[in-house]
């Protein structure tokens, strides 16, 4: 769990688009807080400074301290707007969490030991990942900024699948929490394959290459004997005409 990430917005009263674009204007993010046993709230944050952590990639995934006004509430970042060209915020919206539920969040997976890989160091493979983020449940102390899986053994043709990434005491995925066996989770439709190595485009097009076709070499006598055939053949025809 992050070290702590805080953010300062203020309440607001006024809604609408009217009111956001006037926020807009001012250099205000307008947002809404909800969840929990508590009504939503419509709050205001500077934008200046909600750029500046988003930054961080840890403010996606970890538990945000929002101080509004002189309260304090713990939340996370369940959905954001952009200007689909500006490098600009259009809304936010924040989750309230309680410390004593598991809470759902995607959180990003990196490949570990890349640069070490024997499929690609001594089998000349490619490194690919298929899977990029997961969602998992845990408890909000317990949520990791990242999931990691580590790819040096893997070789040429081989998959790492969901159930070979390392989990945090507390954290499930979310796609194989309806499974309690083992052995049922690894043979299951929902263990997805992560990264694996293999072939580089090269190799595959080499591979598909048909096979040239043999030819017959025909000898220098064959080709002699054929030649004397069809002279003989011309002075026959010649033979024939004369006569």
């Amino acid at each position: 769990m992050s070290d702590g990430i805080h953010l300062n917005a203020e309440l607001r009263s006024d809604s609408g688009k009217g009111a956001s674009r006037r926020l807009r204007r001012e250099g205000l993010v307008p947002a809404i807080v909800y969840g929990g046993d508590r009504p939503p709230r419509q709050i205001s944050i500077a934008h200046n400074e909600f750029i500046h952590e988003l930054e961080n990639d840890a403010i996606y995934t970890q538990v945000i301290e929002l101080r509004v006004g002189d309260k304090k509430q713990d939340v996370i970042l369940r959905d954001l707007q952009r200007h689909p060209y500006k490098n600009k915020i259009m809304h936010a919206d924040f989750f309230r969490i309680d410390e004593n539920k598991p809470i759902n969040v995607v959180v990003p997976v990196q490949t570990m030991n890349a640069e070490e890989c024997v499929g690609v160091k001594l089998d000349g493979g490619m490194l690919t990942q298929t899977i990029t983020e997961i969602e998992i449940i845990a408890l909000p102390k317990d949520l990791p900024e990242v999931l990691e899986i580590d790819v040096e053994n893997l070789h040429l043709g081989e998959t790492l699948h969901l159930t070979d990434i390392k989990m945090p005491e507390g954290v499930q995925i979310v796609s194989l929490s309806h499974l309690e066996d083992v052995e049922d989770i690894e043979h299951d439709d929902h263990n997805l394959g992560v990264v694996s190595v293999v072939k580089t485009r090269q190799e595959v097009i080499e591979d598909e290459a048909p096979e040239a076709p043999e030819t017959e070499i025909v000898g220098e006598g064959e080709a002699e004997a054929g030649g004397e055939g069809d002279a003989g053949g011309d002075a026959g025809g010649e033979g024939g005409d004369e006569g």
